[in-house]
């Protein structure tokens, strides 16, 4: 006799097991699972699919919407080891297929190919992918005359982000240019009829884009008998990540299950920190109440990943959001040690203070991959990566290319090399073109004949430029002439950026930010005594990736992460730093326009600190050296600790560096201080 299998739900907890269950007595509801970070989130969903299976529901009339399909993957496989275990499989044996398990763009193409006939859309219909539909937008754009305004018109990506942002938020054009892209609200006009083009044009040619996957799912299930057709096909619903869904992720999900029989969502309010990609976290707070009963909502409270002292910190934490389902998160593994709220004279500071603890962890037995640096915006690190290169301390940054391999500062760092060698071509064909009126044969023109030359600083100034070019050109020459014939150091880098300024607004849609990253190199270049230093210790090697993975040193066998918080959702680390938790960066002074924004910026923190298994480090940099602002000059500006954590909260940490001996750092309290949005968007007034 073949000894009984063992139970595969034994290790689930008395929440876990509710969710697992629910609807197998009858309940109808459908079911919110409230994950809290590091409570089995995945583990749970996973059993719960399995637990239907063992109940009879047939694997292909379930369906389970994710979004990655990575995630989907995972998801399939972990169901699989867990009917393996409960059915006493032998390894050789498959478990059941899992059809419908996949990302909401996937799913959303397959339903869309069975029912394009009923729709009007050929079955024939191909897909374009962004770099695609940008190419795409562009062509329309041209046909339109809008790539020929004299006046500065989004560039074709920008345009296509717009359409983007309309179709997944299902907000108004107009609504969307004056909350996120404010400088192209002269342009609404022209932008809808350039949409409306983009739209004919793909029809005609028979191909969708990433956005119209759901866009056209969710018009198909308007109609009453194809909604009740794709519903009823599947006895189960299953959603991850909920609170990263759009409006139209959920406009589909409430049209499938109207009644909410079948649909289960899994996901955490406090965890919702999408809003640029349009995530609504509107869908999963008022999910229970969208349904008649209401939905049944399960929290998932027990921690599996963190100290009890780093979850005292983090619920203190969010528990000041205006808007949020209550939870506590605990756990059963305690700590001597609470989480360290670490104050540092300025972000140099900051950046040897880390570079310390790192490598003394390093030599207490945690690797370099088990410790993580996060911050709020990716030029947050620059000081950090510096200071890890000079000490040869090898790192992964995700989040955003390498602060030094991003394009608008190599452009700056290119005409200082150019000045300083004026025979690097590799420096002065980058710069050149960045002269507006300036191509390539122009530039490579402008080289040969300071290579030639005896002096090529005298050649350049006497080089003659296209007639279009003229103006700009004679600009950027006494600017140069001036940087090679007379270092200042750092007044150069100073000139610079006064000539780099307006081509920053004409090359980039987002020059703000990037002005950001320049005041950044600028505060860097203080700490250099001379530009020919300066530019020799900033000469690093090409990374490896220039896009979410930048810098990976495959020849070190280990290396420290660096991320942005983004970036970092869904990752742990034994030991996590976060930079910058002071006002103006977290929140970022980008994002208090209103409260809604504040409560997302508050939401990042938590997520930040919730990464941590057993150490966590707040840095609070008691000052920033600002960079020629407002016309004040150079100056120091003190920093407040962030407002998310007022007295009360900071109780909950352990002050380590002057502020703990002296004054506690002065807070501020959740109201906004200014609407530096509205600030913005007044410039276009």
């Amino acid at each position: 006799m073949n000894p009984a299998p063992p139970d595969p739900f034994a290790t689930l907890n008395d929440a876990q097991r509710d969710a697992v269950t629910h609807g197998l007595d009858g309940d109808p509801r459908p079911l919110l699972v409230i994950a809290g970070a590091g409570s089995g989130k995945t583990m749970t969903l996973a059993a719960r699919v399995a637990r239907l299976v063992l109940a009879g529901t047939d694997p292909q009339r379930i369906l389970m919407l994710t979004f990655s399909r990575r995630a989907a993957g995972e998801m399939e496989r972990r169901v699989g080891r867990v009917l393996h275990q409960a059915l006493g499989f032998k390894s050789t044996q498959q478990p059941p297929a899992f059809h419908w398990a996949g990302t909401f763009h996937a799913i959303g193409a397959r339903l869309l190919r069975e029912h394009a006939g009923q729709i009007g859309l050929s079955e024939s219909f191909t897909i374009l992918d962004r770099a695609d539909a940008e190419d795409q937008m562009g062509l329309v754009r041209q046909e339109l005359g809008l790539a020929a305004t004299k006046n500065r018109f989004p560039l074709k990506g920008t345009c296509l982000s717009i359409y983007s942002r309309v179709v997944n938020s299902q907000a108004t054009l107009g609504t969307v240019l004056q909350t996120v892209f404010p400088w192209c609200r002269v342009w609404e006009d022209e932008l809808k009829r350039l949409f409306q083009a983009y739209v004919a044009a793909k029809q005609t040619q028979h191909v969708l884009d990433y956005d119209d996957l759901l866009l056209y799912w969710a018009q198909m299930m308007t109609d009453p008998g194809i909604a009740h057709a794709v519903g009823a096909r599947f006895d189960h619903v299953l959603v991850d990540e909920y609170q990263d869904t759009n409006r139209l992720q959920a406009a589909i999900l409430m049209a499938m299950k109207p009644d909410g029989r079948g649909l289960t969502v899994v996901g955490d309010d406090a965890q919702s920190i999408y809003a640029f990609r349009a995530a609504e976290v509107r869908n999963i707070l008022d999910f229970p109440q969208q349904f008649t009963p209401a939905a049944r909502v399960v929290a998932l409270e027990q921690n599996y990943r963190s100290t009890q002292p780093i979850l005292d910190a983090s619920n203190a934490v969010i528990a000041q959001a205006a808007d949020r389902f209550p939870k506590r998160l605990w756990s059963d593994r305690a700590a001597s040690s609470r989480p360290a709220l670490v104050t540092v004279p300025d972000e140099a500071q900051q950046a040897t203070w880390v570079a310390d603890q790192v490598l003394q962890q390093r030599e207490q037995g945690l690797t370099l991959k088990s410790q993580a640096v996060l911050f709020r915006a990716s030029h947050h690190s620059a000081a950090l990566e510096l200071e890890l290169t000079r000490r040869n301390i090898p790192f992964v940054k995700f989040g955003g290319l390498k602060f030094l391999e991003a394009a608008h500062v190599k452009d700056v760092l290119s005409v200082l090399r150019w000045a300083q060698n004026p025979r690097s071509r590799l420096a002065g064909f980058r710069v050149a073109q960045r002269v507006e009126g300036i191509g390539p044969a122009s530039a490579r023109r402008l080289l040969d004949t300071m290579e030639a030359a005896p002096d090529p600083a005298a050649a350049l100034r006497d080089f003659k430029p296209p007639a279009a070019a003229r103006e700009a050109w004679a600009d950027f020459a006494t600017t140069w002439t001036t940087l090679h014939t007379a270092s200042t150091w750092p007044g150069d880098l100073d000139a610079v950026n006064r000539w780099y300024a307006p081509q920053l607004q004409r090359l980039f849609d987002d020059a703000a930010v990037r002005e950001a990253d320049l005041a950044q190199l600028a505060r860097i270049a203080g700490g250099y005594t001379s530009r020919e230093r300066f530019l020799t210790e900033l000469t690093l090697d090409p990374p490896d990736a220039t896009s979410d993975e930048a810098g990976a040193p495959h020849r070190d066998e280990d290396y420290l992460i660096l991320s942005t918080i983004h970036s970092a959702k869904g990752q742990e680390w034994q030991s996590v730093h976060v930079l910058n938790v002071v006002d103006g960066c977290l929140p970022s002074d980008m994002a208090t326009g209103h409260a809604a924004e504040i409560e997302e910026e508050r939401r990042l923190l938590y997520v930040a600190m919730t990464r941590a298994k057993r150490q966590l480090s707040l840095m609070v940099p008691q000052r920033f050296y600002v960079h020629q602002q407002a016309g004040h000059g150079d100056r120091h500006v003190y920093a407040s600790l962030t407002r998310f954590i007022p007295p009360g909260v900071a109780a909950q940490f352990d002050w380590i560096g002057p502020a703990a001996a002296a004054e506690p750092v002065a807070t501020l309290d959740a109201t906004p201080r200014m609407d530096v949005a509205s600030r913005i968007r007044s410039l276009w007034d």
